[in-house]
């Protein structure tokens, strides 16, 4: 069955509040081996000037995703996670993320390029505190691959 290409354009709601924790930062900081003292260590990052520690700027994936997760889940999409293949993904950050806040991400469908029985599609969601202001912009394509492919 081919991907519904009628969702480009689709916009997902907010996903529920992500609440980024101070041992979540350092446990993501450990497994992409950011080793700076400001991922760990309240006083390192208070020297430079943020409220708690500070998370890698690869961090925002793990709210983008929760996002990403509605499309991938969504029926009408007809994508079949087993033949997802990640193709790209794009940062762009408005402020860093701190232990403390509070994330929400609204998910757009902003292209979706039938390929066969595949497609390429890209989202991008937008990352916010809980009060609306802009913390980052993810843009991800993925590959799903058709049933001969």
């Amino acid at each position: 069955m081919s991907i519904n290409t009628e969702l480009q354009g689709r916009r997902y709601p907010a996903t529920e509040p992500y609440q980024v924790g101070r041992e979540k930062i350092r446990e993501f900081a450990l497994a992409v081996k950011a080793t700076h003292p400001a991922h760990f260590d309240t006083t390192a990052a208070e020297k430079l000037g943020y409220s708690d520690v500070v998370a890698p700027p690869t961090f925002a994936i793990i709210v983008a995703q929760r996002a990403d997760a509605q499309l991938i889940n969504d029926p009408e999409a007809r994508i079949d996670f087993s033949r997802v293949v990640h193709a790209d993904q794009r940062f762009t950050h408005h402020r860093p993320i701190v232990a403390g806040d509070e994330l929400l991400a609204e998910l757009h469908v902003d292209s979706i390029r039938a390929m066969g029985d595949g497609a390429l599609i890209t989202t991008r969601a937008e990352i916010t505190t809980v009060e609306g202001e802009k913390v980052a912009t993810t843009l991800s394509s993925i590959l799903v691959r058709g049933e001969g492919q």
